[in-house]
């Protein structure tokens, strides 16, 4: 299959690409980036076909963040290559609870996105009716391949579901609704080892925790962009609660605990150098999302895109270099 990834075609056989964590990702990475699903300024608005309106109301191209750190996880768990069964579930189950979760915060936030002006079109892209059917499907989906997969997963899917759920409602009543979204996409890498093994083990849990700092560091980043309108409405955060400045300190804490949270985890994961020597790739990126204006919106959707796409991306190469290599 021929596609393009930045200004440059590259082929990967689909076969080969489904057995491969790294071409696998490159596949959904080439999708996630097409210009019709990437998160730009204007994106919301009803133009384009409805599969086009669709993912951009899901946020599609967002999903290139949590899937690199299930896949690695993945990898760990098997020691290597995962079957396919496996690997297609596993991203099945990624897709369609992210894309539940997604509709789900859509529909509870109907009134209030269209008061944001950030959000103020979102409603144009989707009908409400459409987008209550669409997770109605999306959690079916999401279930019967969970209980596909073993036992532990079919006792738990209901669970995970009902996690990434709760954080929508989680700015009614709390300002620490950004580690709860961290909570929600932490899910994703203990779910795959479970998938994977049958079982908790310590090694996910540490990346989950570190999941969850990356996270509710960028979240706050992301935030400041809504801090006069949430707090007009009265909506609970960090951002509203310490004011922006703080916030952003706080995110530099939270996301040096997951620089931390990394290095810990190949330490318990027993992974070798090659997963070590990322790690000043995945710094440097962190740095440089701290290097944005605070205010500024363009600046803060291209660190709140690229730097966490390329620190997920890193960590899924490292994991396979580190497992897949010998």
């Amino acid at each position: 299959m021929l596609i393009r990834v930045g200004g440059n075609y590259r082929t990967i056989c689909l076969a080969k690409g489904f057995t491969n964590p790294i071409n696998f990702f490159v596949l959904f990475a080439a999708l996630c980036r097409s210009p019709s699903i990437m998160h730009q300024s204007g994106e919301e608005n009803g133009s384009g076909g409805p599969v086009s309106r669709f993912l951009r109301l899901i946020r599609f191209s967002h999903t290139i963040f949590a899937l690199p750190f299930a896949l690695g996880a993945l990898v760990v768990a098997a020691n290597g290559w995962p079957s396919v069964r496996i690997l297609v579930l596993v991203v099945i189950c990624m897709v369609f609870a992210r894309t539940a979760a997604m509709l789900f915060n859509r529909i509870v936030d109907w009134s209030l996105d269209q008061r944001n002006p950030r959000t103020a079109s979102r409603h144009l892209l989707f009908s409400k009716s459409g987008a209550i059917v669409f997770l109605i499907v999306s959690s079916a989906v999401f279930l019967l391949s969970a209980a596909a997969i073993n036992r532990l997963t079919l006792i738990l899917a209901p669970v995970a579901l009902a996690l990434v759920f709760f954080y929508s409602l989680t700015k009614r009543f709390t300002s620490a609704t950004h580690l709860f979204l961290g909570l929600a996409l932490a899910i994703a890498p203990v779910g795959a080892w479970i998938a994977q093994t049958g079982r908790i083990d310590l090694a996910p849990i540490v990346l989950a925790a570190g999941v969850i700092c990356w996270v509710a560091a960028f979240d706050l980043i992301y935030a400041t962009q809504d801090f006069d309108f949430d707090q007009r409405e009265g909506i609970r955060s960090l951002v509203v609660k310490l004011g922006i400045s703080r916030s952003l300190r706080l995110a530099q804490l939270l996301h040096l605990l997951a620089f931390v949270a990394l290095i810990v985890f190949g330490v318990v994961a027993r992974l070798g150098a090659l997963y070590y020597w990322s790690m000043p790739l995945i710094a440097a990126a962190l740095f440089y999302e701290h290097r944005t204006e605070k205010r500024d919106l363009a600046g803060i959707n291209r660190a709140f895109f690229q730097s966490n796409a390329f620190v997920s991306a890193v960590f899924l190469a490292a994991v396979c270099a580190d497992r897949l290599a010998w």
